[in-house]
Order: structure tokens, then C-alpha cells, then sequence
């Protein structure tokens, strides 16, 4: 048996709790590998650990907040592996807590005694200026989802010349997903993603269809398109809705619109969202980002469909608070 075992490394308590993890699993005859969540900034460094994973993995113990669960869900991609999230962060909407001990907690899962809740993924297709529509009559059918080995980057990535945002930046940058620079054109999100105004800080103009329907054209700071998950983040602090986990569809949020008449679009789990840009010109460039990650292009973006994933995310969950008691007690101070 094969386990995972992600920390967050700036966080002593973490990484005192993943030595005596590794103990208790090894006692168990059990594999672990253990990974700083410095490792996993981008995904250039997700590349590299990806590389190292064993080619059967059976459960990940992530001990970090909500950002450690993310990283830890796109180094995996479409790998179909239990999450167990024990709350070693600042944030741990995503976590459980250790209040019963890590090692008891690590037990109920290895016994299958935790709950698998299975958590809805965004799947992104990109067309930049000038490349075909990936659901026009030229498109090309494509792997789901699309990774980067380190050796593709290597081929294909100037580390002197990445160019994110209008600046330069080097490509092993924290929080940056340079992807889209070695072609990729197809992302997954747990939380959420962000089309925003370009390094020049104009607004941009944007036109929103839904399953085939136009359903408004946008002036402003971009949209946010989010999961059920992410809408306790991003789309959250947009004036987005609380969306229980268990619904499977996505919730549109606009940001900062020129309008009175915006309102958020909570989706059915099969609707495909379109978003054009009808002016690329480079003062109205959008900037996308996926799950707080910044994916920039070497064209300007023209189109995306946004979808539900067909596969899930799974996270163990012990019995406890449910996701109506942490609303009211993060959110509403009850």
C-alpha cells in the first residue's frame, strides 16, 4: 500500500505531526512518501514530484489548510486517489480538524470508516487569438485533463523569458502555472477560475452564454466561475452565493460590473458556460487565473468553455461539524 503524505513545511506543528505519520505508517507496513507543500507552488514543481509518484497510490494526508488541499489536487490531475485533509493552516474550510488526533484519524481512514465526499471539478478549454475553437467544426479532440512533464518544460520554456502579466518572471515563481506557455489549453479547478483585467488595468468586455443561450454582455472587472466548493472563496468575497458541497453545477460571479443589473448565475451540472472576448487588442487583454494560480498565454485568450469535470474530487471527512454548522460559525460568528 501506497500513501501520499503532503505538509505544509512552513508550519512546524506539520511537519513534527508528518515524522510521527510516517512512524505510525511504516509500523503498518505501509509506504510513504513524504512532500513539502513548497514543492507543489507551481506546476512546474508539481512536474517534478508527479515524476516520483508511485504508479499505485492508494490514500494522500494532506496536513496544511485549503491551499495545501489544492496544490495537492493538481499535482494529481484525473488520478482517483482519497484525500484525507487534516487542518494544519490558516484556513480549513476544506480540512478536518485534529481534534481527535491525527493518528486515530489516519486509522478510521485506512479502515474505511470516514465519509467520501465527492466534490465537483471545473474543466476549462482555452482558444487564444488566432487558434481554433476547441467545439468548432475544426476541433481536435484532446487528452482530459492536459499535463506537463519536467521535461516538456524544459523543451519548451524559455526560464529567462516567461512572460506573465506584462513583466518578466521566472517560471519556478510561486503561484504561477505556466501551462498555457507550453501549449496546454485544457485546466481543471477545484475552487475556482478568475478572467480579470490585464496588467494595464483596464476593464474588460466579455459576452456570456450559457448551453447555447446569450445571456448578457459584461463591462467590468472580469467573472468568476466556481464550484460548490469555491463558493465558500473567490466567488464568495465577489458577493457569490454559499453553495452546499453535495450540489454538482457552478455559480458565475461578476466582478465589480458597469452595471445595476448584474446579477450571479447558479448552473445546472450539465451547462457549458462560453465566455468571449470579442477585443483582444492588448489594453483589454484578460488574465485567467485557476485556483489562485495565474496561467498566462503568449496570445491574447478569446474563448473558454467552462464545465463540470467528468470525474470528482474525493475527500474523507470524519463525523463532526457539517458544512451548515462551519457557514455559521465561519461566516455568521453564530
Amino acid at each position: 500500500m501506497n500513501t501520499l503524505v503532503v505538509r505544509n513545511n512552513s508550519n512546524p506543528q506539520a511537519i513534527d505531526a508528518s515524522l510521527l505519520l510516517v512512524t505510525y505508517l511504516t509500523s503498518q507496513n505501509i509506504n510513504a512518501l513524504v512532500v513539502d507543500s513548497a514543492s507543489l507552488g507551481n506546476d512546474q514543481g508539481r512536474a517534478a514530484i508527479r515524476a516520483q509518484l508511485p504508479e499505485t497510490l492508494d490514500m494522500v494526508v494532506v496536513l496544511g489548510g485549503d491551499g495545501t488541499v489544492l496544490h495537492t489536487v493538481h499535482l494529481l490531475n484525473n488520478r482517483q486517489v482519497p484525500i484525507l485533509p487534516v487542518n494544519f493552516g490558516r484556513l480549513g474550510f476544506l480540512a478536518n480538524a485534529d481534534g481527535d488526533g491525527l493518528i486515530s484519524l489516519v486509522a478510521e481512514a485506512l479502515a474505511d470508516e470516514l465519509t467520501a465526499e465527492r466534490r465537483s471539478l471545473l474543466s476549462i478549454d482555452i482558444a487564444c487569438e488566432g487558434e481554433p475553437d476547441p467545439y468548432g467544426d475544426d476541433a481536435v479532440e484532446v487528452d482530459y485533463p492536459q499535463i506537463v512533464t519536467e521535461e516538456d518544460y524544459a523543451a519548451t520554456i524559455d526560464p529567462d523569458a516567461a512572460f506573465v502579466g506584462g513583466t518578466m518572471m521566472p517560471p519556478d515563481k510561486f503561484g504561477v502555472n505556466l501551462r498555457g506557455m507550453a501549449g496546454i489549453r485544457r485546466f481543471i479547478a477545484l475552487n475556482e477560475i478568475a478572467i480579470t483585467r490585464g496588467a494595464l488595468g483596464r476593464i474588460i468586455e466579455l459576452s456570456l452564454d450559457i448551453s447555447g443561450t446569450h445571456v448578457a454582455r459584461m463591462r467590468g472587472d472580469g467573472l468568476v466561475v466556481a464550484t460548490a466548493t469555491g463558493s465558500t472563496a473567490y466567488a464568495l468575497s465577489a458577493g457569490g452565493p454559499l453553495i452546499s458541497p453535495r450540489f454538482g453545477g457552478m455559480v458565475a460571479v461578476p466582478l465589480a460590473p458597469h452595471t445595476l443589473r448584474s446579477r450571479a448565475i447558479v448552473t445546472d451540472t450539465s451547462d457549458v458556460i462560453e465566455i468571449t472576448f470579442d477585443d483582444t487588442e492588448d489594453y483589454r487583454d484578460a488574465t485567467l487565473f485557476v485556483d489562485g494560480e495565474i496561467v498566462p498565454f503568449e496570445h491574447s485568450i478569446e474563448k473558454l468553455y467552462v464545465q463540470v469535470a467528468p470525474f470528482p474530487v474525493t475527500l474523507l471527512r470524519a463525523s463532526g461539524a457539517g458544512f451548515y454548522e462551519r457557514i455559521s460559525r465561519d461566516f455568521f460568528g453564530e
